[in-house]
């Protein structure tokens, strides 16, 4: 299966739950500032990396939930980035989210391609855990930004960060989904599979 059908197969599923989400609790993610977002990515890419640090989870939920809730969470910012915070949440219905969803999914897909086309897929050769690493590292720099109030020199925005947040955490659920995982993550690998 090419990249593409797979990132497309692996953003149904986090699509699925996201839909689901929504009916239950509707867009309350609208009340959250793009900071506490990033602090909730955080949440989740620093769980990830306990796990694969321990090779145990006390919880029974593995590493596919965390890596799915970094790529909901990183559509969630990019949503909160272009039409800013809302005063009492759940402003948003449910057609409207999903279709601002898709378009941030299919953005980000977008720019995966155009990525792999010129690294050469290159990720593929990578260790889910340095998905980890790199997801954590543009966590810290989209703090960094966050606290200069978007002020930066060279650097690109927080939408980028995001965007690069999410398709590391789609490569890793590619790779947990279809195989091709490298022998020193097998046990974290085996729990994702929780």
């Amino acid at each position: 299966m090419e990249t593409e059908q797979q990132f497309r197969q692996v953003m149904t599923e986090c699509r699925t739950l996201f839909a689901s989400k929504l009916h239950d609790y509707g867009a309350a993610w609208r009340i959250m500032r793009p900071s506490s977002v990033t602090d909730q990515i955080f949440i989740k890419a620093n769980r990830i990396r306990s796990i694969e640090t321990k090779g145990v989870a006390l919880v029974d939920e593995g590493i596919r939930p965390e890596f799915i809730g970094i790529v909901n969470y990183a559509i969630v910012g990019l949503i909160q980035l272009e039409l800013g915070f809302a005063e009492v949440g759940d402003d948003m219905s449910a057609d409207d989210a999903l279709a601002a969803y898709d378009r941030w999914a299919e953005a980000s897909l977008n720019l995966m391609l155009r990525k792999n086309h010129d690294y050469d897929e290159a990720w593929r050769g990578m260790r889910v855990s340095s998905y980890t690493d790199l997801i954590l590292m543009k966590i810290f720099r989209t703090k960094q930004i966050e606290s200069l109030s978007g002020a930066t020199l060279v650097s690109e925005g927080i939408d980028a960060n995001y965007m690069d947040m999410m398709n590391y955490a789609v490569f890793g659920l590619i790779k947990l989904t279809f195989g091709d995982d490298e022998p020193e993550t097998k046990e974290a690998t085996e729990v994702a599979g929780r």
